[in-house]
């Protein structure tokens, strides 16, 4: 009877397995089951809904010529206005009420409300928050939180099981399926960010940034960060930050109130066939070195201009983004292995990584075109210049279609590679010419 049983619950199990992409495992901790419900019932309780309210600039309809001929009530200048926004979070540490979110789901906000399972709405603060890797932590102070185990997101296999729990469309703790479809998703669209995402299909939709990926023993595996939709909903492609960078950035943001990132001290550029073939080199992969920081940890290892790196501490390198990626996501005074190509010939180095400090401006400060916008100098960038960090709605920039992420390269057609070159060049002027590398374009702004 008891061998009946099994071959019962085994064949149902996979029915399920052959029904679609939201499909169970033919067992947990040995055991066969045919729900998903002992997983969630275990996990919920950890994941929060986030209510975030903020002040942002207020939007003018027509100009003021428009709005006195029709009679309409102006704006004021500089007028601002409330917002809510609302995403997920999970708890971590219930002694501390700590909680990992996304960056942007917290981002300028001016006050933090979250929901438990239980029905609690508590207030929350922002411990610290990183927007190169999208990962914020907040804090609660309440008894009986639920904290859910961080697994190992590195023992992540493409096609395990995987489940979402976050609060999509304002629908509190929804739980969706699937599996990891795809590991180390890089150049997702996202601006200056460093990426390494777990892609998953199951359904992640808007509200469910901050929430859990969730592996079938019930560990954190991932916080779901981001979609590709053209509708904006869900197409089955989505996107997590691995627990393994979610939980040293919430290290150091614990640790030093921010986040100290690795410096190599190198610019590059993407290698490909037609570089390979101008440089008349066999390798046709991995970072092209194109300037050295004088003193940096690549001059101090013996690096030269016109190396190709393609491998760092045993791992392939393909290209430039997953240099700057790789050294992003290391730590100051780290040790790392680095073989490369000189003249196709190989070698290797040790460099110890320095410490990266972005150099920072607000666009009010260069010149009045560009208030509202934030921006950022970064070594670590395959393409020089000065980069986008943010742009605030409804401000001057976001007017005149200056996004975040963006990359600045020359102004009035001179080349700027720092924030004190380009406010040399705006200062003064009314009129100022942008040259943007945005994507795989360059386009031109007129700034006045």
């Amino acid at each position: 009877m008891l061998k009946q049983t099994r071959m019962i619950l085994a064949l149902v199990a996979l029915t399920f397995v052959t029904a679609g992409h939201a499909a169970l495992p033919l067992a947990v901790d040995g055991q066969p089951v045919v729900s998903l419900a002992p997983i969630v019932e275990k996990t919920s309780p950890a994941v929060v809904n986030i209510r975030v309210s903020q002040t942002v600039a207020a939007r003018q309809f027509g100009s003021d010529a428009f709005r006195r001929y029709f009679g309409l009530p102006d704006t004021p200048q500089g007028g601002t206005r409330q917002a809510t926004s609302a995403g997920s979070g999970v708890i971590v540490d219930a002694d501390n009420g700590y909680i990992l979110t996304n960056h942007h789901v917290v981002d300028g906000a001016d006050e933090i409300e979250i929901f438990t399972l239980d029905g609690r709405a508590l207030e929350a603060t922002i411990i610290g928050s990183d927007e190169r890797t999208d990962i914020a932590v907040i804090q609660v102070e309440a008894d009986d939180l639920v904290e859910m185990p961080i697994g190992d997101s590195e023992a992540v296999r493409v096609g395990d099981f995987v489940l979402a729990i976050g609060n999509p469309f304002g629908l509190q703790h929804t739980v969706t399926s699937g599996i990891v479809s795809a590991l180390g998703r890089m150049g997702i669209g996202r601006g200056d960010t460093l990426e390494d995402f777990i892609q998953t299909d199951a359904s992640i939709n808007p509200g469910n940034s901050g929430g859990a990926l969730v592996n079938m023993s019930g560990e954190l595996v991932g916080i779901n960060s981001a979609i590709i939709s053209r509708s904006g909903g869900n197409v089955g492609i989505g996107f997590a930050v691995p627990t393994e960078i979610a939980s040293s950035i919430m290290r150091q943001l614990l640790d030093f109130g921010e986040v100290r990132r690795g410096l190599l001290g190198v610019t590059i550029q993407q290698v490909n066939s037609d570089v390979a073939e101008a440089l008349n080199t066999s390798v046709d992969r991995g970072a092209l070195i194109t300037s050295i920081t004088p003193g940096s940890a690549a001059e101090r290892a013996g690096l030269k201009v016109d190396d190709i790196i393609v491998e760092i501490n045993a791992e392939r390198i393909d290209s430039a983004s997953e240099l700057r990626n790789t050294i992003g996501l290391m730590s100051p005074g780290d040790e790392i292995e680095i073989r490369y190509m000189r003249r196709d010939r190989a070698g290797t180095a040790t460099a110890s990584l320095g410490q990266f400090i972005a150099q920072s401006a607000l666009g009010e400060d260069i010149h009045p075109g560009l208030a509202g916008a934030e921006f950022s100098e970064s070594s670590t960038s395959s393409t020089r210049g000065i980069e986008v960090a943010s742009v605030a709605e409804g401000s001057p920039a976001d007017q005149r279609d200056i996004r975040a992420g963006d990359i600045i390269t020359a102004a009035n057609r001179r080349s700027v590679n720092s924030i004190a070159e380009l406010s040399q060049v705006a200062s003064g002027s009314n009129i100022v010419f942008l040259y943007i590398v945005r994507g795989d374009r360059t386009i031109l702004r007129q700034i006045r």
